[in-house]
């Protein structure tokens, strides 16, 4: 953000607040009291921000998450640009369009819950969530409408031969979670796109194991500096230098 404060001339500056879990509330008086400008929410957070904000947008509403406040006049509202980042993320790095497409996602949590939700609006013919609590893989199938199904176990091997996009949003392969396949890579068809929301590590064992096979494999940084790039936009009202933000991500990660 601040690359993109920089790079756009604004005399804005981003700073990163610590606030206990069940201070969310406090959080947003204090965003009132100082007139910020905005708010970017992450966890455990996202859930207590879209009960305190006076305004939801329909995505936030349906995700029952935010991880962007806005202010309108003396209204805080409350988005959530977590799945709009992902699909500018997909068109960005592999020129993909989901309209038509079958898509598996793997995890239920809250990066895929956004990234379901999105799929079934920008018109996935199949969106199949498979989670290793059934319960939760039919509440995210249910974001995608009618293009949505929860996946059992014994289906999920057909369904992930079967897709045109695969979508981790596990932390199978996180730093510090230890290396691993979220489902094994040799069944991603030839032709399939993966995206793997993890970012650090850049390129993790599950993605250097399909880059092998030759299936286009992409990272989640994109999604992160999109869903930024979105924030951006909702505050300041300009087009983001997503160049520059991306830029900006890469050069902290690569010191890690």
């Amino acid at each position: 953000m601040n690359a993109a404060f920089a790079e756009t001339g604004l005399d804005w500056t981003f700073v990163a607040m610590e606030v206990p879990e069940g201070r969310a509330s406090g959080a947003l008086e204090e965003m009132r009291a100082l007139g910020l400008g905005g708010l970017s929410v992450t966890m455990p957070h996202k859930a207590a921000v879209a009960s305190g904000v006076d305004d939801l947008t329909p995505v936030a509403a349906a995700l029952g998450a935010v991880n962007c406040v806005a202010p309108d006049g003396d209204r805080l509202v409350g988005h959530n640009t977590d799945g709009a980042g992902f699909l500018d993320g997909l068109r960005h790095d592999a020129g993909f369009d989901v309209a038509g497409r079958r898509a598996v996602v793997l995890g239920a949590g809250g990066a895929a819950r956004a990234v379901v939700h999105a799929l079934g609006l920008a018109g996935a013919v199949e969106v199949a969530v498979a989670n290793r609590t059934a319960e939760r893989a039919v509440t995210a199938a249910e974001l995608a409408g009618a293009a949505g199904r929860a996946l059992e176990p014994s289906s999920l091997r057909e369904a992930v031969a079967g897709a045109d996009l695969v979508v981790n949003a596990t932390p199978v392969g996180m730093a510090g979670s230890g290396a691993g396949h979220p489902v094994d890579p040799d069944l991603v068809a030839n032709g399939a796109v993966v995206v793997d929301l993890i970012y650090h590590p850049a390129e993790t064992v599950w993605l250097a194991a399909l880059r092998g096979r030759g299936i286009e494999a992409h990272n989640g940084l994109s999604m992160l500096v999109f869903q930024a790039a979105h924030a951006f936009t909702l505050w300041t009202g300009l087009e983001a230098p997503v160049a520059a933000m991306d830029a900006a991500a890469r050069a902290v990660l690569a010191r890690r």
